[in-house]
């Protein structure tokens, strides 16, 4: 499957949200850039901005969204691969010093991303990026997301998950084609965890 490209394809579509939203399986939410596609055009990274529409802030400005990435990282978290990268930024003093960097960058583009959608600073996730950044590794879509959005050797854990799910996926494979349902309803309802704690503070009488 191909798209025509667009003028600057960092710009959201209309078509980006529904397909963001499908390969969700709910509503995308303050979508500001589309920072990685496929090769066919169609979305790897979604940035959002970090205070939601509905005021909870939100740290994972890079979020990974291709379905067949988010299972191939999953299923090295299941590996226990974490645990393995957060021993070895105890052990390798150049490593966590790239890593940190990579923290540093992360909070540089959060507030790009910030401005971009002409949002007062979120001072709750002041300093605070994500992904377990910068002292170690909780979340390895985050580091592939980050590493998809900023491009090699800025975030030196998300290039080696990108490299060890590379017989899954790579910048030069496209499985979208089979990767989510493209004839699916447009989900309707947010079912995410950020709207259900928010609903349940609501409450709380």
């Amino acid at each position: 499957m191909n798209r025509a490209p667009a003028a600057d394809p960092s710009i959201p579509t209309s078509e980006d949200l529904e397909t963001l939203s499908l390969q969700l399986g709910r509503p995308v939410r303050d979508v500001v850039e589309i920072p990685a596609r496929c090769r066919c055009g169609s979305p790897l990274v979604a940035a959002t901005a970090p205070r939601l529409s509905n005021g909870i802030p939100f740290p994972t400005t890079f979020y990974l969204t291709h379905p067949t990435l988010t299972a191939a990282a999953s299923r090295l978290e299941a590996a226990g691969v974490m645990a393995e990268m957060t021993q070895r930024l105890k052990d390798d003093d150049a490593l966590a010093g790239q890593y940190r960097q990579a923290h540093q960058h992360y909070l540089a583009e959060r507030e790009r991303i910030r401005g971009k959608a002409g949002l007062d600073p979120v001072w709750e996730i002041e300093g605070i990026s994500a992904g377990g950044m910068p002292e170690r590794v909780k979340c390895l879509h985050v580091l592939a997301a980050h590493a998809l959005a900023a491009g090699p050797g800025v975030n030196p854990l998300g290039d080696e998950t990108l490299e060890r799910i590379s017989s899954e996926w790579t910048p030069q494979t496209c499985t979208c084609e089979t990767a989510w349902d493209h004839s699916a309803e447009i989900p309707t309802e947010d079912l995410s965890r950020h709207v259900r704690h928010l609903q349940e503070r609501e409450e709380i009488p």
